[in-house]
């Protein structure tokens, strides 16, 4: 279990849940639980680290990669579903 100061506590992660969920759809269930994905996007926003840097205790880069892509297309309005939701939450010191 990693706990960093860039994380978010789940009662945060709540707030956005949903709308991280509904970024990708499922044909499983996810086996990843996505707080520990966004918490290692916040780690590596925050830190200014390199992808291969992240700490083990993270999920596997390529995975976090994945949803950070996801999460960082832009839409037709020129907004972002990360940039939303890092609004949303109150932590806009990490844009």
């Amino acid at each position: 279990m990693h706990n960093y100061p860039s994380d978010i506590t789940r009662e945060e992660f709540n707030i956005i849940r949903n709308e991280l969920e509904q970024a990708k759809k499922t044909t499983k269930p996810r086996e990843i639980d996505l707080y520990d994905i966004f918490c290692a996007i916040l780690y590596l926003i925050k830190s200014g680290c390199q992808w291969r840097m992240l700490p083990a205790d993270f999920p596997k880069r390529g995975i976090v990669r994945y949803y950070y892509d996801v999460w960082s297309k832009e839409r037709e309005d020129g907004t972002t579903l990360l940039s939303e939701v890092l609004k949303k939450i109150g932590d806009n010191d990490t844009e």
